[in-house]
């Protein structure tokens, strides 16, 4: 059996778990969020904590035991506190800003890049060069954020983009001059 999926999920206090045939829903202070379950795995409630089952022993049904298990465990973790990932710029006259619920970004473009954050994702710019995306959901979190790091992606020579906070960029040595005769 999976070491992951036959961990229980324990269920803090204050939050519903609504479990109606394939469909697993988690309400909390933070908000709601619901996911289909493959048809070979089933979520139980039991007393204060869910267990996550397969029905058998077939290599997919194993593969997606422990995955589920992961899924439900960041839906109650997100109603509960939710999650946000950290983003920096770098670069002379890149920044951002917040314009009612859309982020601007100045990147060396002609244009600024705008983007309209998806239903349950709220961006925060606590200053020019560093933005915070928030939300409920950890994919959908993870996804905007690799969206904001893809309208410029860090360089390899001096660094002059959107990177992740805390993460290591590999710097290439830049050309050298001909040497001369």
């Amino acid at each position: 059996m999976s070491r992951i999926g036959k961990k229980p999920i324990p269920v803090p206090p204050g939050v519903e778990v609504a479990i109606e045939g394939n469909t697993v829903r988690v309400r909390g202070p933070k908000g709601e969020l619901a996911r289909t379950v493959p048809q070979d795995i089933s979520v139980v409630r039991e007393g204060a904590v869910l267990k996550v089952t397969r029905a058998g022993d077939a290599g997919e049904q194993r593969a997606l035991h422990g995955l589920t298990r992961t899924l439900v465990a960041n839906m109650v973790e997100g109603v509960t506190h939710g999650y946000s990932k950290a983003l920096e710029i770098t670069g002379v006259g890149y920044r951002a800003a917040k314009q009612g619920r859309k982020l601007v970004m100045q990147l060396g473009y002609s244009h600024p890049v705008e983007i309209e954050p998806p239903a349950g994702i709220e961006f925060e710019v606590p200053a020019p060069t560093k933005i915070v995306v928030r939300g409920l959901d950890k994919e959908l979190v993870g996804e905007v954020a690799a969206d904001v790091r893809r309208r410029r992606p860090p360089e390899p020579y001096k660094g002059k983009g959107i990177h992740y906070e805390g993460e290591r960029l590999r710097h290439k040595v830049g050309k050298t001059g001909k040497a001369a005769k």
